[in-house]
């Protein structure tokens, strides 16, 4: 979704599409630019890079298509018009606008601060033990590799296991009997984890040993006789593999606990808000004031 900002912009992006790039100067100016290079200056208001930066930062993926000089373009002349229009308002501001000009800095400064929290607790060292613990230290895992036949009663069950301890055909049987999903593949379905299973399938999977067949086991599913092809040692994951989920717990853990250590420390008093109405919030007309 766009904010204001965002959405405002788009028109001026879409109409520069239209017009011809404008002649760059082949000598560029001494030095190069900076976030506080000045871009533009309306009525002594100064427009830097930095704003223009700070803007085409906050734009959907799907500008990133346009060719640069038309998003240049499109974005300096959105801060001209924008700060002719600050400059000019016939009308103070109004409720509305006042509580979102709050509300933006509170999250911007907000989101600034999580951000320096969570890239402090970012270290290298910080990474090697959450993986040792979560990895390292973690005891071996068994993952299965099974198929199954899946009917509607015991008794169909019960005939399907007589037939394969005569030395009957798993995958054929199953693409003739199997109402599951996977019969048509000869009831495989592949290796997995304890706990991917319903309990009474997984419970009789772990009791089976590789190339056994179980007894008739009855989930909500219906009848099941399973199959265990094969077992193995689940392989821990390399560091890199895993970095991103574990930059990412980091920096939830960081935020949380500091979070907490400010809400312990603060003297927070929001009696009159936890007391109202929650049907409150729709009352747009409040802003009108």
């Amino acid at each position: 979704m766009f904010n204001r900002l965002q959405a405002t912009v788009v028109a001026t992006l879409l109409a520069a599409v239209s017009l011809a790039p404008p002649a760059w100067a082949d000598d560029a100016a001494e030095g190069a630019p900076t976030a506080d290079t000045v871009v533009a200056t309306v009525d002594g208001t100064e427009i830097t890079l930095g704003h223009m930066i700070a803007l085409r930062a906050g734009l959907p993926e799907q500008f990133s298509q346009l060719p640069a000089e038309v998003l240049y373009k499109g974005i300096l002349d959105q801060l001209v018009q924008q700060t002719l229009l600050q400059q000019n308002m016939t009308a103070n501001m109004s409720k509305a606008g006042q509580l979102a000009l709050e509300n933006e800095t509170r999250a911007v400064a907000a989101s600034e601060e999580i951000a320096r929290i969570t890239g402090v607790a970012l270290t290298d060292a910080a990474l090697k033990a959450a993986f040792d613990e979560k990895y390292l230290n973690m005891p071996e895992e068994t993952e299965y590799k099974a198929a199954h036949i899946l009917v509607e009663t015991e008794e169909e069950a019960k005939a399907l296991v007589t037939e394969l301890n005569d030395g009957g055909d798993f995958a054929a049987l199953a693409k003739e009997h199997s109402t599951g999903p996977s019969g048509p593949s000869g009831g495989e379905l592949g290796w997995f984890a304890p706990g991917m299973m319903v309990e009474p399938f997984q419970d009789a999977v772990e009791q089976l040993e590789a190339g056994g067949i179980s007894d008739p086991v009855q989930t909500q599913f219906g009848w099941h006789v399973i199959l265990l092809s094969e077992t193995r040692t689940k392989a821990r994951p390399d560091m890199e593999e895993v970095r991103p989920e574990l930059e990412e717990e980091l920096r939830q853990a960081a935020m949380t606990a500091h979070i907490e250590q400010l809400l312990t420390s603060a003297k927070i008093d929001r009696t009159t808000g936890d007391a109202l109405d929650p049907a409150t919030l729709n009352q747009f007309d409040l802003l009108e004031e």
